[in-house]
């Protein structure tokens, strides 16, 4: 009997992307991470590309990727992120399918998923095939092959949505078991009822679809699925395996166990989830208690040898259909008795007619321009995989009438721009949640005011106060967000972005950091044609002109802009264009001359008559920059009330410490400056680059002894930080036995702090070495150069107080002349 086992992941997050930016902002909710995408990453998508399987004693014995002997699926927008953000952990992903090819007889374990996690029994045709579509190639360009299988968001399903998709190429979906209405045997007539979730889920089952087209389903083990999810299945890793294992039954026949969960369950939702999943198949493959599989290998050795009907407008997660995402349905993510969501009806119908009122318009002007726009939009995912400027040149030749004029370019840019944010608007995390002020709906209207944006910028319609006045019909739960106008001018209006603050962003950051040659924001690329700057004390100024490029739509604008900082948080900033040259050289030399002579009243008056008014401050910073700038303006200020708190620290410690002796409260100043003053110096020690141990342990004893709180977040983040850096330099010169002394004492140290420490990358540096420089100093100490073998001896305790086994250690030593 083949007993065959498969473990479906689906990775994903929603695209969190300042739609004005293209850019995540600091989300600080996050920390210490700068957004979530950044600390799921840390938690479960880089442990699963390296995960580790420890010992009896809890050590390192294995180094493996999860994700080459799973199936999974990561969302597009996911992979688009980590490309650019976490580049070492997408290409682990990658290799991961090139690696299940080999092990599963071609068949990659990495399948496709709708683009941006639409609820497709809810979209209208053309935006089923689109996402579809742009799912598939987004699939093929990074996994340079084509998808055998798709996800769907949520697993909700329509016979439409199934019918484009076995049109498009693809062989099989994954749904659960409770959306399986009857199965009958291929061939036979009679049909036997399997609702509420009594289906088989050991083996394929073939759809025939309306059109005649045809698509292989799998229903993946429900319990054992919640298990996972819910149950604390990944507690133990070998508990694990034997529930997977029972799913296996005695009849003789071939058989497929298989599970999908969130792929976050593996070490976000259930912290070291990978390590459970990793030695889980470990133990099964160990054992030859069964075969590792993927859906496609699968299909391919056992095709279905059953039909099956599905029930419609269904899904996994909610049970009443897909009315999560579109009424108050009771489905919410619970902990706030009273609330209610009848804000989902309302948002979803400001959405639908946004959409639809954007429909002919697109059609008209698009066919101005476009052989055909809906075509055009499919094919659109080939300019946002790639935006150089030769690539939207291939687009356009393909797309386009004629060879189109900037102008041109411009508008095609815009109107599918515009169509891509009406798609976007639609992503399912808008409704999953509790609240209409929640950060996953506030993203969905932030897409829906980009579409507003654009549509007023391409049909000339003030499209805006229609939409604000259906989104007010959406009522949230709390006061201070009544209703979706009030979070569509709380929230959206001011990330709004447009030519002038995007100039005025750019003259106050320069402020304070220098833009080198060719300088870029976000997506916007800038061409300065004039920059000029002085300061006197701690006032600045800077004035100049630039054209500003829009990467994306490849619109462009000349402004002049001006910038005072006066000290503080006083900063300032106007716009203008500026057309005639003498007029722009006439406003630049009059603000300098007023600057030079400490004449400010007067350059901020010559700013408001020559470059508009000063509307902008600090708070129309982008929210990263603005960080970046009040870290720096408070820097002096910090500086100043951190002597102060450090003087009374020193002056009154040996009496905080008698205090505590004799079991008396300090007051409350001394601790607040106590804590201020040893988590400071903390931070700064732990992040040096040679951490003292000295000087950290007496700053530790002292904290305990005065009772203070420290902030360990962050300084396990710092600690842990330290280690890569060190590591690093190691990896780049591992023949500097120092270096290696460093680490390892550096590493001895934060093994005795009161800290929780990620040391996944600094292990995972360690590994390289030990594959690449390891052998080769092993090789020289056994032929007895002493550099060398002091080298060793140090690398070898080094692996030890990074948890590793001697054993894995010494499984990559040879002597020589042998093969590595």
């Amino acid at each position: 009997m083949a007993r065959c086992l498969c473990i479906h992941g689906h990775f994903y997050q929603p695209p969190r992307e300042n739609p004005w930016l293209e850019a995540i902002e600091l989300q600080d909710s996050a920390y210490p991470y700068h957004d979530w995408n950044e600390r799921i990453t840390a938690q479960c998508y880089g442990p699963n590309t390296a995960s580790r399987i420890l010992d009896g004693e809890g050590r390192i014995a294995q180094i493996v990727n999860n994700f080459a002997r799973i199936s999974f699926n990561i969302g597009p927008t996911l992979l688009a992120w980590m490309e650019n953000e976490a580049p070492d952990i997408y290409e682990a992903v990658l290799q991961a399918d090139r690696e299940s090819q080999k092990r599963f007889a071609g068949h990659g374990s990495a399948i496709a998923q709708v683009y941006n996690h639409m609820i497709l029994p809810l979209a209208n045709r053309r935006d089923k095939y689109t996402q579809i579509f742009w799912g598939i190639r987004d699939f093929e360009h990074r996994f340079n092959r084509k998808p055998e299988g798709m996800w769907l968001p949520e697993t909700a399903v329509d016979l439409e949505s199934l019918d484009i998709m076995a049109e498009l190429g693809i062989a099989f979906t994954i749904l659960a078991p409770h959306q399986a209405l009857r199965v009958r045997p291929v061939g036979t007539t009679d049909w036997t009822e399997v609702a509420n979730g009594r289906i088989d889920p050991t083996q394929a089952y073939k759809l025939v679809l309306p059109s005649g087209r045809s698509m292989a389903l799998f229903f993946y083990d429900g319990p054992i699925s919640r298990a996972v999810a819910f149950e604390g299945l990944l507690n133990q890793g070998e508990a694990f395996a034997h529930r997977l294992l029972s799913g296996f039954s005695e009849d003789g026949r071939p058989q497929l166990v298989h599970i999908a969960t969130d792929g976050e369950s593996y070490g976000h939702h259930h912290p070291h989830g990978d390590m459970a999943l990793a030695y889980a198949l470990h133990y099964i493959e160990a054992n030859k208690l069964a075969t590792l599989t993927n859906y496609g290998e699968f299909l391919e050795k056992y095709p279905p040898t059953w039909e099956v009907e599905i029930l419609e407008n269904t899904s996994w997660s909610c049970a009443h259909g897909v009315e999560r995402w579109r009424s108050n349905c009771g489905c919410n993510s619970g902990g706030h008795p009273g609330w209610t969501q009848e804000w989902r009806a309302p948002l979803r119908e400001a959405m639908d007619w946004l959409r639809d009122s954007m429909i002919s318009k697109f059609e008209d002007k698009g066919r101005a321009l476009l052989k055909d726009p809906w075509t055009a939009r499919n094919h659109y995912i080939d300019v946002i995989l790639d935006r150089r400027l030769e690539k939207i040149g291939e687009f356009l030749a393909k797309h386009a009438h004629h060879s189109p004029s900037e102008e041109e370019r411009t508008t095609v840019l815009k109107l599918l721009e515009l169509q891509r944010h009406a798609m976007l608007m639609y992503t399912s995390c808008g409704w999953f949640f509790d609240e209409l002020s929640g950060i996953e709906t506030v993203q969905v209207i932030q897409y829906a005011g980009r579409v507003v944006q654009l549509a007023q910028e391409l049909f000339g319609d003030n499209i805006e106060p229609l939409f604000v006045e259906r989104l007010e019909r959406a009522r949230g739960n709390i006061p201070a967000h009544p209703n979706g106008r009030v979070i569509y001018e709380k929230f959206v209006k001011p990330a709004m972005l447009d030519w002038r603050k995007l100039a005025a962003h750019f003259a106050m950051s320069s402020l304070f950091e220098g833009y080198g040659e060719d300088p870029t924001l976000y997506c916007y690329s800038v061409e300065i044609e004039d920059y000029q700057r002085t300061e006197a004390g701690k006032a600045k100024v800077v004035a100049g002109r630039a054209k500003f490029v829009s990467r994306v739509t490849r619109e462009s604008k000349i402004l002049a802009f001006a910038a005072l900082h006066l000290g503080d948080h006083n900063v300032s900033s106007a716009v203008e264009e500026f057309f005639e040259e003498d007029v722009y050289k006439r406003a630049i030399q009059g603000l300098f001359d007023a600057f030079n002579h400490g004449e400010l009243p007067e350059v901020v008056r010559l700013m408001n008559a020559s470059f508009g008014q000063c509307l902008y401050s600090l708070k129309h910073l982008f929210g990263d920059e603005q960080r970046r700038v009040l870290k720096k303006i408070l820097e002096s200020s910090l500086a100043g009330a951190e002597a102060l708190y450090r003087k009374i620290y020193e002056d009154y410690a040996a009496l905080m410490r008698f205090l505590a002796g004799q079991g008396i409260a300090r007051p409350k100043a001394f601790q607040i400056a106590a804590e201020f003053f040893l988590n400071g110096e903390l931070k700064r020690a732990v992040n040096s680059e040679r951490m003292d141990a000295a000087r950290i342990h007496q700053l530790l004893q002292e904290a305990a002894d005065l009772e203070i709180e420290l902030d360990s977040p962050s300084l396990g983040y710092l600690v842990a930080r330290t280690l890569e850096k060190m590591a690093i330099r190691v990896s780049s010169t591992p023949e500097d036995a120092t270096l290696v002394e460093d680490l390892l004492n550096a590493t001895k140290l934060a093994s005795s702090l009161p800290f929780e420490l990620d040391l996944w990358r600094t292990q995972n540096l360690y590994d390289k070495l030990l594959k690449d420089a390891y052998p080769l100093f092993y090789d020289q100490a056994q032929k007895g150069d002493s550099n060398a073998q002091g080298w060793v001896a140090n690398f070898h305790e080094l692996g030890k107080h990074l948890g590793f086994a001697p054993s894995y250690i010494d499984g990559f030593v040879r002597t020589s002349g042998e093969e590595p």
